[in-house]
This record gives structure tokens, C-alpha cells and sequence, in this order.
């Protein structure tokens, strides 16, 4: 690689691009976005918008420079102006951008908050934390963003309000936009106004979608501060240099807490906007919460997988907007619908069914008078239901396919109609078989409070393990995510008061954005590890009912599905002990997993040299789970606990062994006698040769104090387990 001075740099550069960049312009449709990591060496921060522009010439190609989550820029070039570019002393890397997608009354009550008590009343409702929402924008008008009774943001705010001056106020303190061509931070998807709602809404009373789930609505953390960095199109597409550059930005203004609700695929964490950004947002002292993907019930199907991160999967909660299936033999189908009648005829009428719910399934069939059911598809249920009502139908069953399951995600349809789950489709299947004169009603329940089933684990939910680090247990934790109530952008006929239902784990990542806003608030001197750490070995294992937490078939959910469990933020608040980590101990753990020297440069922004660091298995990260991988037959593991609990205590540790492997921990005492101290501890697997072989088997190591329960999830797997990919 040559090696030039700046200027000589600028002046080169300025010449070969004279020629490249004239035939762009006649071909201007070859411009594309493309990342560039360079090299500052010692460059301040002051200089870095100079040294950027040396590397064009033409400072007013790029699009963003970046200071805080990698060293380098986007620019709008051509390969050829790439190539040139790549010549230069300082290039690391550049890549094209790509595009990532978008991935309440009630929650709260559920997860154990309740107005002046427990963590809430603890943590002020997490006043004076600043939550950072990266989405599609905010309708500051809702009443979600109200400000009364807010204090204004803390002094280290430095953020500012890209809207007209009386929009934003101490609820919603910032609202900038990073969208090419869409000059606004406003929101015209609604997905952003849902998230931040879900994560820090203001207290509203008589908050429902068509009456149903009526009650007062509240974010997580209602008294948080709420800033929105407008990433995503109207159309909800996101792009990585755009995500990028407010992830930047908010760690500038000081935000708290950073929630993301989109993702990518299975990337190295080089080559990934959201690791690169969280990544320098942790070293920062910023955590970072981020959906876990809507691609399972598959496994190896997560989003968002660096340790770094707090990756969240979407379960459902104990309410249900009953619609019944009355059966011609006095079946009764339990369902789910919004959108309820009051007074549909309890009269039997004939039932159908038509197959596909998709355009075109009435044609040549004489539905007038009658109730179809038809079995769910990936295709809008509208237009099922625009059909429906031109061919007089009288109602609709919606069946879920088999990978759906039991997991119902609804729509507000103005029909009557009721979702049922997959094993209650094949009942009805099963009864319009069985005789020539099949027949059904519809019965609407209205919300019922209470299903002992809750939390279960969505059909959508992303399933570990993890692609790019399989020695990390991914998802983290569970959040509910199925048929979430929070702010909507506009008002829908009907249903006025901009609330409406939601659902993925789009809805899941600002519940725990929340969460981790109100331990902050709490434990103000937590990193963000700690934080992450108290999440995990506080979680709940178990459902309403006290049995294992299911899948969408009702069937105990695996490890992948749940991560450390479904969270429980009253006890994560004082969790006893943490598993601790800095930003620079993920250095190791890199050159463990062999990225090159130049690779953890980008990721970590400072020069690394592998061959001088003791690099760990992945494995050995002092994470709250263990991910076994089963190559050689014995593993030990080291851990380090931190005490956040009682000054004089002492913890014995319990083991539920996964199925076929051996644990033996050395100590299996701790004996603490002050707080913040370090105790650490080996756990060695070992496979046993002559039992049942398996692909994965799971369990838990809990230490148990007098007073606390810290429980890490085990899953040990071979390595030569493909898990479908």
C-alpha cells in the first residue's frame, strides 16, 4: 500500500477522481452508498471530518462521518472511485450499504409494575434516564409523549429537536432524522410511534383499539426521557450507513439507553451496522437493547447476535381478546379477534371450508348465508375479507398453519371473524368432515385477563443458536411481543384514540429498552453488562401455571427459544450478583474466534495485535449462560461473579445437568463480605461417551443465597450439529 502525507493524499486523489466522478455523473444510477473504515491513527476527533474528506477530494459526496461507533464515513461512489480509494495509506475496508427492516395497557401489570411500589416506585418510573429510539420517527402530538408532571432532561443532554419548536418538551427532549430525501422526524409508518410509546409512554387513561383492552396505557418506563433518531423510510426500510450515523449521534447526546427494532441477517460483527454502533455505544457506558429477528420457529434464525447486545425475543401475555367457535356439535373453539360484535346471531349457520385464505378462494363457491374457514397464509387476510363480504358471507375462521401454531397475531378487521390456532383448525377440519350438514356460529367474549398458558414463546420469535458465535447463548431473554397495545401515528375509523395492537419483537426489544431504563435509573453506576446480567439470572422459567414456559405448540419451549427466560424486572433489580464485563474484554474473545488484527480494529476502533493478548474460547466470555460445545469431550469454563447483593453473604451452587453431560464446580461455595467483590469459579462438562447421543441438551447452574437466586441457562451441543441451515 502507498504510503502518502495528507495533503499529497488529497491533492492525488483530487486528480484521478476529476475524471471518475465526471463519468458518474453521465452514469449516475451506478452511485451507491458504500461504508469506509480508514485508520485515523492519531488523529483528535476535531480532525477527523478533515481526514475524511482527504480520502475524496469532494467532501460533499459523503453522506455521514462518524466519530463514536467506527472511524469513517459513507459516501456516494462508484467502484471505480472505491478502487481508487482502497490505494490510499489509512483505507481499512469499504463495503456497500444494505437495508435493514423493521422488525401498551396491559404489560406492565404483567410484568409485576405497579404504580407506588416495587421497581417502579424504586427507580422513579426511570426519571432522568434518556432512552434513545433509532425507528421510523414519532408523532409527538400523541398523548403517549405527554410532559406533565416531567422534569426537564439532565444537564449532560446535548441533543437537539429537529421539529418546529413546540413539538418536542421534557417527555420527548429530541427528534432528529438521518432518511435521505425525507427531511423530517416525523412519523407516517407508525412503527416508531408504537416502539416509543411501548418503551416510555406517559401515563393515558381510556387507552383500547375498538374497545377492546381498554384501561391505562403506560410505557416501561413512563418518566424516562424519550429522544428519536428517525432512521427508517415511511415504508419501513433502514439503511445500515443511516442506522449507523444516529447511533453516533445519540451516544453524543447522551443518551442512556439505545433501542433498536430492526436487523439484518447472520453478518461477522465487522461487517454489521448495528454490532459496529452498539459496540461503541457500550464502550460509552450506553446500553444497547435489540429485537432478536421475526424469521423463526427455525433454529440458527437470529438477528442481532453480539454479546455486546441485549438480543430479545417476543413472547405473548396473559390477555386474550376471546372470539369463540361455536360448533354444530357443541364444540367450542377458542379464538381471538379485535374487532368484536355485539350482537352476532347465536344462530347455527352452515360452515365451509375453502382453503387457502387467499384472493380468489370464493370463486365458483356459493358462500352467501354462510361461515367460511379457511387456512392462514403469509398473504393479507384483507383480501379474503373484501371477497368474503361481496359474496354475503356471514363470518370468517382464520386457521393458523402448523409453524404458526397457537400464535395468533391480529389485525383490526371490520368483519366478523376469529383466528384460531393451528390444533384448533384441525378440529374444525376434523368436525366439517364428519358430517353433511356442518354448522357454526360465532361468540364474542370480549378481553379476558388471566391465561394461565402466558408467557409463550411466538411462533416468529427468532431461535438461536447463534450463527456468527455459537459459544454465546442467543436470545438473551424473552419479552412479551404478540398483539402489544401502545401509541399509534394516526387515527383509525373507528377507533380514535391512536391506539392499536402490535405485534414481533419489534414490540419485545422496547419492553426491555424500558427495563433497562428503570435499573439504570435504580443502579445508576451499573455497566451496561451488569445491567444485562441482572436481566438474565432473574428471569422466570415458568408460566402462570408454574410449568415450563411453551412454544407455539404448547410443548416446553428449548433454551433457544428463551435464552435465560422471560424477564421479570422487579427481581432484576437486585439480582444479588452480576457477571460483569468492560468493553475491552470482548478483545480476547474476538481474536478467539479469529478475526484479524484489522477486523477487531474496526469493530473496537484502536489498533490490535492478537499474537500479544490472551485470547479466549468464546465459550470462556464471562457471560450470565453457558453454550457448550461439544468438540473434545471435557470443557471447563471460568466465571466471575460480581456482589451487588448483601455485603456478608454466601452462595451454594445448584446444578441441573443437561442430558448427557457431566458438571462439577469448583469452588461450589462463595463467601462474600463486601460488596462490589470479585469471587470466581470453574465449571467443568464433561460428555458421557456411553449415553444418549444428542444435538443439544439443556439445564441450569443457579447460586443460591439465603436470599437470592442467581440462575445462568446451560445448553451443551455438538459441533457438528447443522440445526437446519
Amino acid at each position: 500500500m502507498a504510503s502518502f502525507s495528507k495533503i499529497t493524499q488529497m491533492l492525488l486523489i483530487s486528480l484521478l477522481f476529476h475524471s471518475t466522478i465526471t463519468h458518474a455523473m453521465e452514469e449516475i444510477g451506478h452511485l451507491e452508498t458504500y461504508i469506509v473504515h480508514v485508520d485515523p491513527s492519531d488523529t483528535s476527533l476535531e480532525e477527523l471530518e478533515s481526514w475524511y474528506s482527504s480520502f475524496l477530494g469532494n467532501s460533499t459526496r459523503i453522506v455521514h462521518t462518524y466519530k463514536h461507533v467506527i472511524k469513517g464515513f459513507a459516501a456516494r461512489l462508484t467502484p471505480d472511485e472505491v478502487a481508487i480509494i482502497q490505494k490510499y495509506d489509512g483505507f481499512l475496508h469499504a463495503r456497500p450499504q444494505r437495508h435493514l427492516t423493521v422488525h401498551t395497557t396491559h404489560t406492565p401489570d404483567f410484568l409485576g409494575l405497579h404504580r407506588e411500589s416495587g421497581l417502579w416506585k424504586d427507580s422513579n418510573y426511570g426519571q432522568g434516564v434518556i432512552i434513545g429510539v433509532l425507528d421510523t420517527g414519532i408523532s409527538p402530538d400523541h398523548p403517549s409523549f405527554s410532559d406533565e408532571g416531567m422534569p426537564p432532561p439532565p444537564a449532560k443532554w446535548k441533543g437537539k429537536c429537529e421539529l418546529n419548536t413546540t413539538a418536542c418538551n421534557n417527555k420527548l427532549i429530541g427528534a432528529r432524522y438521518f432518511t435521505f430525501g425525507q427531511g423530517t422526524s416525523l412519523d407516517e409508518n407508525g412503527h416508531g410511534t408504537h416502539v416509543a410509546g411501548t418503551a416510555a409512554g406517559s401515563f393515558v387513561g381510556g387507552a383500547n383499539s375498538f374497545l377492546r383492552a381498554n384501561g391505562t396505557a403506560a410505557g416501561i418506563a413512563p418518566r424516562a426521557h424519550i429522544a428519536v433518531y428517525k432512521v427508517c423510510s415511511d415504508t419501513g426500510h433502514c439503511s445500515e450507513s443511516d442506522v449507523l450515523a444516529a447511533m453516533d449521534i445519540a451516544i453524543e447526546d447522551g443518551v442512556d439507553v439505545i433501542s433498536l427494532s430492526v436487523g439484518l441477517g447472520q453478518d461477522p460483527f465487522t461487517f454489521n451496522a448495528i454490532s459496529l454502533g452498539a459496540y461503541g455505544a457500550v464502550k460509552k457506558g450506553v446500553f444497547v437493547s435489540c429485537s432478536a429477528g421475526n424469521n423463526g420457529p427455525s433454529h440458527g434464525t437470529l438477528s442481532n447476535e453480539a454479546p455486546w447486545v441485549l438480543t430479545v425475543g417476543a413472547t405473548t401475555i396473559d390477555r386474550k381478546l376471546r372470539a369463540v367457535a361455536l360448533l354444530g356439535n357443541k364444540e367450542e373453539i377458542d379464538g381471538e379477534a379485535i374487532i368484536q360484535t355485539s350482537n352476532f346471531s347465536q344462530t347455527l349457520l352452515p360452515l365451509i371450508h375453502t382453503g387457502f385464505c387467499i384472493s380468489g378462494t370464493l370463486k365458483g363457491i356459493n358462500a352467501r348465508g354462510k361461515i367460511i374457514a379457511c387456512d392462514r397464509t403469509g398473504e393479507p387476510i384483507i383480501s379474503v375479507i373484501r371477497e368474503a363480504r361481496v359474496a354475503g358471507v356471514e363470518a370468517v375462521i382464520i386457521m393458523n398453519d402448523e409453524s404458526e401454531g397457537d400464535t395468533k397475531i391480529l389485525g383490526a378487521i371490520g368483519f366478523p371473524t376469529t383466528q384460531v390456532g393451528y390444533s384448533e383448525g384441525l378440529r374444525i377440519k376434523a368436525y366439517i368432515n364428519s358430517t353433511s350438514d356442518p354448522t357454526a356460529t360465532l361468540s364474542f367474549k370480549g378481553t379476558v385477563i388471566g391465561d394461565a398458558h402466558a408467557p409463550i414463546v411466538a411462533s416468529f420469535s427468532s431461535r438461536g443458536p447463534s450463527v456468527e458465535s455459537p459459544g454465546i447463548l442467543k436470545p438473551d431473554i424473552l419479552g412479551p411481543g404478540v398483539n402489544i397495545l401502545a401509541a399509534w401515528h394516526v387515527s383509525i375509523e373507528g377507533n380514535r384514540n391512536r391506539f392499536v395492537f402490535g405485534s414481533g419483537t419489534s414490540m419485545a426489544c422496547p419492553h426491555l429498552s424500558g427495563v433497562a431504563a428503570l435499573l439504570k435509573s435504580a443502579h445508576p453506576d451499573w455497566s451496561p453488562a451488569a445491567i444485562k446480567s441482572a436481566i438474565m439470572t432473574t428471569a422466570d422459567v415458568v408460566n402462570l401455571a408454574g410449568s415450563q414456559i411453551e412454544d407455539q405448540t404448547l410443548k416446553p419451549a428449548d433454551v433457544f427459544a428463551t435464552g435465560a427466560g422471560h424477564v421479570n424486572p422487579s427481581r432484576a433489580s437486585d439480582p444479588g450478583l452480576v457477571y460483569d464485563l468492560d468493553a475491552r474484554d470482548y478483545i480476547p474473545y474476538l481474536c478467539g474466534l479469529s478475526y484479524t488484527n484489522r477486523e477487531i480494529g474496526i469493530i473496537t476502533q484502536e489498533k490490535v495485535n492478537c499474537s500479544q493478548i490472551s485470547s479466549i474460547a468464546e465459550t470462556q466470555l464471562n457471560y450470565p449462560s453457558f453454550s457448550v460445545l461439544f468438540g473434545s469431550d471435557v470443557q471447563t469454563y471460568t466465571r466471575t461473579v460480581t456482589n451487588v447483593g448483601e455485603a456478608n453473604s454466601s452462595y451454594v451452587v445448584k446444578v441441573s445437568a443437561p442430558r448427557g453431560v457431566g458438571v462439577v464446580v469448583e469452588p461450589g461455595r462463595l463467601d462474600f463480605n463486601e460488596l462490589r467483590q470479585k469471587l470466581t469459579y470453574q465449571v467443568t462438562f464433561s460428555r458421557d461417551l456411553n449415553g444418549d447421543k444428542f444435538n443439544y441438551s439443556q439445564g441450569f447452574l443457579t447460586w443460591s443465597s439465603t436470599r437470592y437466586e442467581v440462575r445462568s441457562p446451560i445448553v451443551a451441543m455438538m459441533l457438528d450439529w447443522e440445526y437446519g441451515l
